[in-house]
């Protein structure tokens, strides 16, 4: 398992986002050597955890529990057949775009050690918005997106320090909850039903998606 690329995205005004601004830093581009990661600080306040990475949207975006985006080359590969197109690494706005590692599938509270001294933990999966539509330029992307579900995943910053393309992926740690960051997107998007699972993750849970999965069971039960 290893880093294919770290892809940083810098500030560029479109019509197909709501920032406020018109900007969005989707638009990833392999960076070329070494690349700081630190906690960025909570969302609203901190944005992304990779250092020259822009984050335009600190409403909906960045902040420690999604300080790096990663997406599996494999996934990549798979839509690339899908859509008959080409699909650079960088070009889901991921931060990490990995090889060998699945991803989707990997458990929220997973630690990677990347390099020598990075580790990182999943949060979350990825929900599509008008903005990833609108720099793919794929109509009806939210949905299709949604309907595939291999969501890639959001990861906290443990231990900061400096990655580079081609370091080793290491798991070194994995729960035994089962909670995915595949499973965690279906929960909080088009199977509320999974939402009081998702609390056996605890605290390793987005802390947007912990809140949401302890209302629905005071609301609903579990």
């Amino acid at each position: 398992m290893r880093l294919l690329s770290v892809n940083l995205g810098s500030p560029r005004q479109v019509a197909y986002t709501s920032q406020p601004k018109g900007l969005t830093g989707i638009d990833k581009r392999p960076a070329g050597g070494p690349v700081r990661v630190s906690a960025p600080g909570p969302r609203g306040v901190g944005a992304s955890g990779l250092t020259g990475d822009a984050v335009c949207d600190t409403r909906y975006h960045g902040g420690d529990d999604q300080a790096v985006y990663a997406y599996a080359r494999e996934d990549l590969d798979a839509w690339e057949q899908e859509l008959g197109r080409s699909l650079a690494n960088g070009c889901f706005g991921e931060n990490l775009t990995t090889d060998g590692l699945d991803v989707s599938g990997a458990l929220v509270g997973e630690r990677w050690r990347i390099g020598s001294t990075v580790v990182l933990e999943v949060t979350s999966g990825r929900i599509p918005c008008a903005t990833f539509q609108g720099h793919l330029g794929e109509r009806g992307w939210v949905r299709r997106f949604t309907q595939k579900g291999a969501t890639g995943a959001y990861l906290r910053v443990i231990e900061p320090g400096e990655i580079r393309a081609g370091d080793p992926v290491e798991i070194v740690h994995r729960p035994d909850h089962g909670v995915t960051a595949a499973m965690q997107f279906r929960a909080v998007t088009t199977e509320r039903h999974l939402l009081p699972r998702l609390l056996a993750a605890g605290a390793a849970l987005h802390t947007e998606t912990l809140a949401k999965a302890r209302k629905y069971v005071s609301e609903h039960g579990a």
